[in-house]
């Protein structure tokens, strides 16, 4: 069984930045491909980006230039650093872990992020 537990939630201004992270218990962090997610009141929960074993990433359209998704396999902890935040942004950011080996995937409780003057 995996947990996972977000952390690095908070307000911000406009224009600000944050960097949200997402510590995983289990085995084989380094294969598992890692996300993060977000849902908005009243949205659907999308894709914000997500970095595979080997490093490979990918980005929502929406936060290409903005956002940055590592991992430290050493820590088996995954980043999101998010820089010229936007009121838009404001929402709850999902960890995610998917294991196509076993076809197993983990979600975190989620983290608060709110982007307000």
């Amino acid at each position: 069984q995996v947990q996972l537990v977000e952390s690095g939630g908070g307000l911000v201004q406009p224009g600000g930045f944050l960097t949200l992270s997402c510590a995983a218990s289990g085995t084989f962090f380094r294969l598992a491909t890692m996300g993060w997610y977000r849902q908005a009141p009243g949205e659907q929960r999308e894709l914000v980006a997500t970095i595979t074993g080997s490093g490979l990433t990918n980005y929502a359209d929406s936060v290409k230039g903005r956002f940055t998704i590592s991992r430290d396999n050493a820590k088996n902890t995954v980043y999101l650093r998010m820089n010229s935040l936007k009121p838009e942004d404001t929402a709850v950011y999902y960890c995610n872990q998917d294991r196509p080996w076993s076809r197993e995937n983990y979600w975190g409780r989620g983290t608060q992020v709110t982007v307000s003057s």
